[in-house]
C-alpha cells in the first residue's frame, strides 16, 4: 500500500516510517502544498495527517484534490471538538500523533477494511456528546435532513441509530447495494464524509 506521512516534523515521520514500513511503501511530505500535489496524483491509499500541518479547510481542500485517499487524522492533543469537526470533512481516522505501534497496525486495518478509527475515549466523548446535544433538536433535524428523499431520511436515520448496512437492507428489503447507493447520494446532499460523522450530524440536528 502506498501511503504518505504528512508532517513538518522530521522526527515524527521517522517515527511513523519505522511503525508502518512492513508491507507499505510510504513517503514522506513536508509541506500541504506537496501533499497535495503527490495525493492528487490518485496512487495514494492513505495519509498519516498530522493535525499541525491543516486546519478543517485545509483538509477539506485535500478531501477535494485526493478523493480516493483515505486520510487518518493525527494530534498532539486530541479532543473530542476538533476530532468532530474533521470528521464533518472527512477523515476515516482520529488519533494521538504518538500512537502506540499495535494501536496503529490495528488502526490501518480497520480504515483499508472501509471502516473509521478513532481513539476509544474520543469515540465515548463524542457520542456522549452527541446524545447530550441531541435532546430538543427534533427542528434542527428536520431542517437538516430536508434535502433528503423519505427513502434516504430512513436510511440516515438507521445508522444515526447505530444499524448496519445488512440490518438496513433488511429492514427495508432491499439488498445492501442499494443501501450503499442511497449512503453516497446522502453524503452528496448533507455536510457528512463518512458513516461516523453522518451519525453525529443527525443525532445533533
Amino acid at each position: 500500500m502506498l501511503m504518505l506521512l504528512a508532517s513538518a516534523n522530521e522526527s515524527l515521520s521517522k517515527r511513523w516510517q519505522g511503525l508502518v514500513a512492513e508491507g507499505n511503501q510510504a513517503r514522506q511530505c513536508r509541506t500541504l502544498g506537496e501533499l497535495k500535489q503527490v495525493a492528487s496524483q490518485g496512487e495514494v491509499e492513505l495519509v498519516l495527517l498530522h493535525r499541525e500541518l491543516v486546519d478543517a479547510t485545509a483538509c477539506a481542500e485535500l478531501r477535494a484534490a485526493a478523493p480516493h485517499a483515505r486520510l487518518f487524522l493525527l494530534s498532539d492533543r486530541p479532543d473530542s471538538e476538533e476530532g468532530l469537526s474533521f470528521l464533518k470533512v472527512g477523515i476515516v481516522g482520529y488519533a494521538n500523533s504518538y500512537i502506540a505501534r499495535e494501536n496503529l497496525l490495528e488502526a490501518l486495518r480497520v480504515i483499508t477494511g472501509g471502516g473509521v478509527w478513532l481513539g476509544q475515549q474520543v469515540i465515548q466523548q463524542l457520542i456522549l456528546e452527541a446524545a447530550h446535544n441531541g435532546a430538543g433538536k427534533a427542528r434542527d433535524c428536520e431542517k437538516l435532513m430536508g434535502p433528503l428523499t423519505p427513502t434516504e431520511r430512513r436510511v440516515a436515520e438507521m445508522v444515526a441509530a447505530g444499524r448496519t448496512n445488512l440490518e438496513i437492507a433488511a429492514d427495508m428489503g432491499i439488498v445492501e447495494r442499494t443501501v450503499k447507493a442511497h449512503l453516497t447520494s446522502i453524503y452528496g446532499k448533507l455536510p457528512a464524509g463518512n458513516r461516523l460523522s453522518l451519525a453525529l450530524l443527525v443525532n445533533q440536528g
